[in-house]
């Protein structure tokens, strides 16, 4: 199982604020739940799961941004792919909790 954290930015937008595009990948996202789990954080999103399906939804993701406002997107990537045992969202924080004194 392997977890991916993504972030898109839309570049050229007529405003600072991303927050409706991010609200469209997460719509995304979100068709994909039962095969996949995800959290929205502040800086970005975290899918658990599967690495191809993953993959697939971070790149549905990216060019479904595109429109006749957005011409360019910039998405940030980052992959933690264990394979010795199963990696969760939980189990990851869990162990760092465990480990604050």
């Amino acid at each position: 199982m392997a977890m991916i954290e993504f972030s898109v930015v839309p570049i050229g937008t007529k405003s600072a604020s991303v927050s409706q595009y991010v609200a469209q990948a997460i719509n995304i996202v979100k068709k994909y739940e039962g095969q996949i789990q995800y959290e929205l954080t502040p800086m970005g999103t975290i899918i658990e799961g599967d690495l191809d399906l993953g993959m697939e939804i971070v790149m549905k993701v990216h060019k479904d941004l595109f429109s006749d406002e957005v011409k360019r997107v910039v998405t940030n990537i980052k992959i933690d792919d264990r394979r010795d045992k199963d990696l969760t969202l939980a189990g990851k924080m869990k162990s760092v909790m465990e480990k604050i004194k």
